[in-house]
């Protein structure tokens, strides 16, 4: 694994670089981003936080995508799911309209699995970046590497997520709204 990036351009050019399909495997119930704490709040409170906060993520995956490129996500929830992932949940018609494909897995079922318990994003099946988060749920940045053994195992995991997470729209009703 190599050192430590918190350059959020280095982030975004992870996006804008690779060439066919990237993946994330999201395991954290709340991800702490200083873009969101407003919105999050509001959410929490029953407001509507509108999208602008999330909107050059929602530009960038509609430019990318929009070049042919998949980008997709699993995200493993619990049921009920988190106060956060029921926030996510509120946007993810967003992130479709942008092109991601976004499906969901029981954590139970991620564990019958023997899915890793941290987050990645692997880019062309040859890059996987990992996120780093501090105790309290800040995201700090990530670290990448491309040694074959180690992209091998997080195609395997996306491989085997993917396959069994269910299509957002598939939801049952009572998983994505409010509680």
């Amino acid at each position: 694994m190599g050192p430590l990036v918190t350059d959020p351009d280095a982030f975004q050019r992870l996006f804008e670089d690779f060439q066919h399909a990237s993946f994330k495997l999201e395991v954290r119930r709340s991800y702490g981003l200083a873009s969101e704490d407003e919105p999050f709040q509001k959410f929490l409170a029953g407001e509507d936080p509108g999208i602008e906060w999330l909107r050059s993520w929602l530009d960038l995956m509609e430019a990318e995508t929009s070049k042919g490129k998949r980008v997709e996500r699993v995200r493993v929830v619990d049921e009920p799911p988190s106060e956060y992932l029921r926030f996510e949940m509120a946007v993810t018609p967003h992130n479709l309209a942008a092109g991601e494909d976004i499906r969901y897995l029981e954590r139970e079922r991620a564990a019958e699995l023997a899915l890793p318990e941290y987050d990645y994003w692997l880019f062309d099946s040859r890059l996987v970046a990992f996120l780093h988060f501090t105790d309290d749920d800040r995201f700090v940045g990530f670290s990448v590497t491309e040694d074959p053994a180690e992209v091998l195992k997080h195609c395997q995991w996306r491989d085997r997520a993917w396959t069994r997470a269910t299509r957002f729209s598939h939801l049952p009703a009572t998983v994505t709204v409010a509680s």
